[in-house]
């Protein structure tokens, strides 16, 4: 679990107000990385102490290629941990944990959408190359402040992999205006018609994943349970170890039986079936 990885590639990624980063690295992990899954990755001030900052930063996974032994992190410089990343130079040798966490599922058929919040595309976009991989479709659901902001978190990657995009912007710069869960309604409604509480509608073979603010994965959980469709969502929690000891990271849940349980999202997630995620609880 305790590897290195060799700097390959520490670049700004799209317009420098983005604060974007783009971060690849050769080593191990690629072998055995999944989807949803993301590393902890040591960044140190030389300058002042080898021991500072003293936690890890987890990063989640953007892309995953084994064959050239290479992970690709996108981030943003966000505090001073970030900004002694983005420092980090070619052939450079970082200290990672990972891979860690348990990933998204992989469907074995049917049509998966991939909903997200801002940067929460991130860790989807090594899930659609997967998914794709295997033959089936991908539709992805984007929304962001502004075209800005979705051309520099990588808009020109997502178009080349040809798949339909739904973008949404609150400025309406670019996409539809609005929040992203407009539009994917408004495709539920044009695929079911409209639902009756009595009787859900069934949404077949769509199955969701789903990354970005918590009250945008909370209202698509809440239209998957509408149509029957199933949701995993990525949860975007403050570590402190990253493997489940400090509990840092716990977040509240609900079982089968209906009874409030509480997981790690370092360890038992971050990624989990969005209807066992209690969202009124702060994890």
């Amino acid at each position: 679990m305790l590897t290195e990885g060799q700097v390959v590639i520490n670049e700004r990624f799209g317009d420098e107000e983005q604060g974007l980063w783009r971060l690849v690295l050769k080593g191990p992990i690629a072998k055995t990385a999944q989807p949803g899954q993301f590393v902890a990755i040591q960044v140190q001030d030389s300058s002042i102490s080898s021991f500072d900052p003293l936690l890890r930063r987890p990063i989640s996974l953007a892309e995953i290629s084994p064959d050239r032994d290479e992970i690709t992190l996108l981030y943003r410089v966000a505090g001073r941990g970030t900004e002694i990343l983005a420092r980090a130079r070619c052939g450079e040798q970082l200290s990672l944990m990972g891979p860690l966490g348990q990933g998204f599922s992989l469907p074995e058929e049917g049509e998966l959408w991939l909903i997200a919040g801002g940067i929460g595309i991130f860790p989807l976009y090594a899930l659609a190359q997967s998914v794709l991989a295997r033959g089936l479709t991908v539709r992805l659901f984007w929304g962001g402040e502004n075209q800005s902001f979705l051309a520099s978190a990588g808009l020109f990657l997502w178009q080349a992999l040809g798949i339909p995009l739904q973008l949404s912007t609150l400025d309406g710069s670019l996409g539809q205006k609005g929040l992203v869960t407009e539009q994917v309604q408004e495709r539920l409604l044009q695929l079911f018609g409209q639902t009756k509480q009595e009787q859900p509608l069934s949404g077949g073979q769509i199955s969701v994943a789903t990354c970005g603010p918590a009250k945008m994965m909370q209202a698509v959980t809440k239209l998957g349970i509408e149509f029957q469709v199933p949701v995993e969502v990525s949860l975007e929690e403050r570590m402190g170890c990253a493997v489940g000891a400090c509990l840092g990271c716990v977040c509240t849940l609900i079982d089968e039986a209906g009874t409030l349980i509480h997981k790690k999202v370092c360890l038992d997630g971050p990624v989990f079936r969005g209807e066992e995620v209690v969202w009124d609880v702060s994890c």
